[in-house]
């Protein structure tokens, strides 16, 4: 079973959220729905803008914990490699 690490935004370079999930669609539609995070909901944090896939859940674990920790400019850069136009990526899980 796959495991993700994922950051969404509330727009491009606004309010950043990062968490960890074994089921990326549902837990963004969580998070598009008010009931995914306190933080999402406050923040409207709802774009998927960055996931990242990983077999070893310790390894995701350990890498949001490590993003987390990151400065916002290191966290932009990761985003603009991945996603250069902040798309939201969201649109295109089921594809």
């Amino acid at each position: 079973m796959p495991f993700y690490v994922y950051i969404t935004a509330s727009r491009m370079n606004g309010t950043l959220y990062t968490g960890v999930t074994n089921d990326l669609a549902r837990r963004i539609h969580e998070h598009r729905t008010g009931i995914g995070s306190a933080f999402c909901k406050k923040h409207g944090t709802i774009l998927l803008v960055y996931y990242e896939t990983f077999e070893d859940p310790q390894a995701a674990i350990s890498t949001e914990k490590r993003i987390k920790r990151w400065q916002r400019s290191w966290k932009i850069q990761l985003i603009e490699r991945f996603n250069p136009g902040w798309k939201d990526l969201y649109l295109t899980l089921n594809e």
